[in-house]
């Protein structure tokens, strides 16, 4: 099987959560939330692991250090895209590469293996990894035709009426082959409000291309939700907990 990496995004401050330290390194049973999402990464076969980080880089770098894994600073935020661009040195050339996010701690190496599965039996160039959702107010929404196939990935802001009536969202995590990745971060510019570079548009750059983008769509959103409050916090705890306790019981 080709080689895979990892590369996980991590630069955010998550005011939200109302603590002065960086969002990932806040902790369930012990382990940071990043924690989490490297050991899921590892699970599903990645050997090289890069943490893109941004505010408070010190503290993350020090929680991480037990961990076998790379650190590129992202020193403004300029969206998703911009974080990949960063650590652009660490993807080299071959196989494949995750995107993964540093406050999904309920992501599970098990997810992340049929997410691979997925991409190499189809022959995808890039696998999103999405899920049906209640109230997907907020997503990027996944817009498929008549036959299921995927269109195209879509933020909210920018999507129709029609097209915000669908509830398969775009969790931000993908599987890219590695050197197309590559060749479509070159082509990514900032148009649009923010002024910002957004990891999407690699999939409508490829797409154009005639190469495969598709999206695999989990049975359970569980697994991609993100922790950006405590609140949240609390709920993945309980979560992580239920989980250990079934594993148990095996």
């Amino acid at each position: 099987m080709e080689q895979l990496k990892a590369m996980i995004l991590a630069a955010g401050k998550g005011t939200r959560m109302k603590s002065d330290l960086p969002k990932v390194v806040h902790t369930i049973e012990g382990k940071c939330l990043v924690d989490y999402v490297i050991d899921a990464a590892m699970e599903a076969g990645a050997k090289d692991i890069c943490l893109v980080l941004g505010y408070k880089y010190e503290v993350v770098h020090e929680r991480m250090e037990h961990q076998n894994v790379k650190f590129v600073l992202q020193e403004q935020q300029l969206g998703t895209g911009h974080a990949v661009l960063c650590a652009k040195d660490f993807l080299g050339e071959e196989g494949q590469t995750l995107i993964l996010f540093g406050d999904t701690p309920l992501i599970t190496g098990e997810t992340l293996a049929r997410l691979r599965d997925y991409h190499i039996s189809r022959q995808n160039t890039v696998t999103v990894l999405s899920a049906m959702i209640d109230d997907p107010t907020g997503y990027g929404r996944i817009i498929r035709d008549m036959d299921g196939n995927f269109v195209k990935s879509v933020e909210q802001k920018d999507a129709t009426e029609q097209e915000l009536r669908s509830h398969e969202i775009n969790s931000g995590m993908y599987l890219f082959d590695t050197r197309e990745l590559k060749e479509a971060l070159g082509k990514l510019q900032p148009n649009n409000a923010q002024g910002e570079y957004y990891l999407p548009d690699t999939l409508a750059i490829i797409k154009e291309k005639g190469k495969k983008v598709d999206a695999f769509l989990l049975d359970d959103p569980e697994d991609i939700t993100g922790v950006n409050d405590q609140e949240q916090l609390k709920s993945a705890a309980i979560v992580i907990r239920r989980r250990r306790a079934a594993a148990k019981r095996r």
